[in-house]
């Protein structure tokens, strides 16, 4: 210790200190604030497409024996797709979370609800074989995705350009369902 009472490498009084260290801690929260969601939302999406899939289960076979359009891509691709998609849909929710806007709340409650009717998608095509049932199932997810697209557009641009891969692949989805059920009707 020095004279005064303060420690050697202190070279103001104690009290002056703690305005810095409760400045830096305030930027350690805000970054654990601003990371936390990063974990949070793609977990919540992968959940949500690992518990459908789970729920699905050997039903998926059909897809082998139904008749299928030409431009039908092999199975093996299709949990490589939703995988990267969950992660840029969560990704995209963590982005409006961490943001201000108006259209925030909203965005926000769109994700929710697009992943809901997502969940039921799989289930309804794989389980129940209800193809025209679940190509207007999809319609409705195209329409909840993409006005989500726009509200994560309108708070964070990036957020609503992380979808666009994910209303691609809807799309490309409606056309295969449609597909099946024409073809197997």
């Amino acid at each position: 210790m020095r004279e005064g009472g303060s420690f050697f490498f202190l070279s103001r009084p104690v009290p002056s200190y703690f305005p810095l260290v409760f400045n830096m801690l305030k930027r350690v929260m805000k970054m654990k604030k601003g990371v936390i969601p990063f974990l949070v939302f793609p977990a919540i999406s992968l959940l949500v497409g690992s518990l459908s899939a789970l729920l699905t289960g050997e039903n998926m076979m059909i897809y082998q024996t139904v008749a299928k359009p030409s431009l039908a891509p092999p199975a093996v691709l299709f949990p490589i797709v939703w995988t990267a998609l969950y992660l840029l849909m969560g990704v995209g929710a963590a982005l409006v979370y961490n943001a201000r806007g108006e259209f925030r709340t909203i965005g926000l409650w769109l994700f929710a609800a697009q992943l809901a009717v997502n969940f039921f998608w799989s289930i309804l095509f794989f389980n129940l074989r209800a193809f025209l049932f679940a190509f207007v199932w999809l319609i409705l997810l195209w329409v909840l995705a993409a006005a989500m697209s726009v509200a994560f557009f309108k708070t964070r641009r990036v957020a609503g350009l992380l979808q666009l891969p994910y209303l691609l692949w809807l799309t490309f989805a409606a056309y295969l369902n449609f597909s099946v059920y024409i073809l197997n009707a």
